[in-house]
């Protein structure tokens, strides 16, 4: 599968260059919350449905990163 395959490689390249795992992770985080608002037209109940989280969770999240609702 490629998806698997082009995750190992950033893993990879991430780990070689000292990327620190709470960085990744919220960086990952961030965009992928970012990526499912866009897709949703900023529709909070629609993409926390998408991501599997409760809408007040991914509300505190948009404010935790600072995300635009709207695309």
């Amino acid at each position: 599968m490629a998806l698997r395959e082009d995750l190992e490689r950033l893993i990879d390249t991430m780990v070689t260059k000292g990327v620190r795992y709470d960085d990744a992770h919220r960086e990952f985080e961030k965009r992928y919350i970012a990526r499912a608002l866009a897709g949703t037209g900023g529709n909070l109940g629609k993409a926390a449905g998408l991501l599997g989280m409760h809408r007040n969770t991914l509300s505190r999240k948009v404010s935790e990163y600072r995300l635009r609702r709207h695309p």
